[in-house]
């Protein structure tokens, strides 16, 4: 029999997969694209961060590169502006975990919060690169193939693509919790130095975690990209992108599998709709500043472990009531 929170993906699964073809309105479809692409990079910067307790802001690197790979290899194949765009999706997940390799070398040789400083310091390096070289395109960016689609079915491909992503995210997420590898990253989250001493590899391990997570990053700039046409340093090497995901998983409950989901979907959703509603575009930010400090003050430990704190509060209650109720009846 399926247990209950098995059904409970399944629903959500088929929820998504339903939400286009109820939805046809383009604004509603675009902004789905968008909040699952948040949801799949949200899980995988969990899967490192979230684990092993090195908080990463510096993601957008491999934001970035997945981008710029899928936009130079598209100019240089030739590929035409169709589905074909699709195929190299992966590719840029690839790139964007070879450029992790000697950026964790680098990152990854200090303690937590000294790694945060220097994610941040690595991450303007490569933005300030993308400005200043040529094959980048500098500030003027870089244009992908035009796709001919209609307007109403426009968003549907990119929609199912970033949806493969997220449970891919999801699914590899799963698998590195339920594993021995994602044991050792916990270990080291709880005290790295006992999990030395007790003979874990932790310089490997973070680095291994660091570079699993960089492929679903990649490959979610690399969608982003198509969906976009075109691409500019400042937008896809984009700080508030680094930001954007940590407050996500904090939101939802850093560390958890549905956190990060639920994250993503509430605040990118909701950043959208504002963003198109009220023509500001930093009124986001607003939202998420103060989000961040109302969850810092008074849920912490993030919705999805308060939730599931209540509710177990709630059902020893329940329990403590019935015992009573049976001792006083005999």
């Amino acid at each position: 029999m399926l247990r209950v929170r098995n059904v409970w993906w399944i629903v959500a699964l088929g929820a998504l997969v339903l939400f286009p073809l109820i939805e046809t309105n383009p604004t509603y479809t675009g902004i789905g694209v968008s909040a699952l692409i948040f949801m799949g990079c949200a899980t995988s910067w969990n899967m490192f961060s979230g684990y092993s307790g090195y908080v990463n802001l510096g993601s957008a690197v491999f934001y970035g590169v997945g981008a710029y790979t899928i936009t130079l290899l598209a100019d240089h194949l030739n590929v035409p502006g169709n589905g074909d765009l699709f195929w190299l999706v992966p590719v840029g997940g690839v790139a964007a975990m070879i450029v992790a390799v000697p950026v964790g070398l680098i990152a990854l040789r200090v303690r937590r919060h000294t790694f945060v400083v220097i994610t941040i310091a690595i991450f303007f390096v490569f933005q300030l690169s993308a400005i200043n070289f040529s094959f980048t395109g500098g500030t003027s960016g870089l244009q992908l193939p035009l796709i001919p689609w209609l307007e109403t079915n426009y968003n549907k491909p990119f929609y199912y693509a970033a949806l493969a992503v997220v449970v891919f995210a999801v699914l590899l997420s799963v698998a590195v919790r339920r594993s021995r590898f994602g044991l050792q990253l916990l270990a080291i989250r709880d005290d790295e130095d006992r999990a030395a001493g007790l003979g874990v590899k932790v310089f490997a391990v973070k680095l291994v975690g660091f570079t699993m997570s960089a492929f679903v990053v990649g490959m979610g700039g690399a969608i982003y990209a198509i969906f976009i046409g075109q691409i500019y340093p400042q937008f896809v090497f984009d700080p508030i992108f680094d930001i954007s995901i940590a407050l996500m998983a904090i939101f939802g409950g850093l560390g958890t599998l549905t956190g990060p989901l639920l994250g993503a979907l509430v605040l990118e959703s909701t950043q959208q709709y504002l963003a198109i509603r009220f023509s500001n575009g930093s009124l986001y930010l607003i939202l998420f500043g103060s989000l961040f400090l109302v969850i810092v003050l008074f849920v912490p430990q993030g919705i999805v472990v308060f939730l599931g704190d209540w509710r177990s509060r709630r059902r020893a209650r329940r329990a403590e009531g019935a015992r009573v109720v049976l001792g006083d009846a005999s």
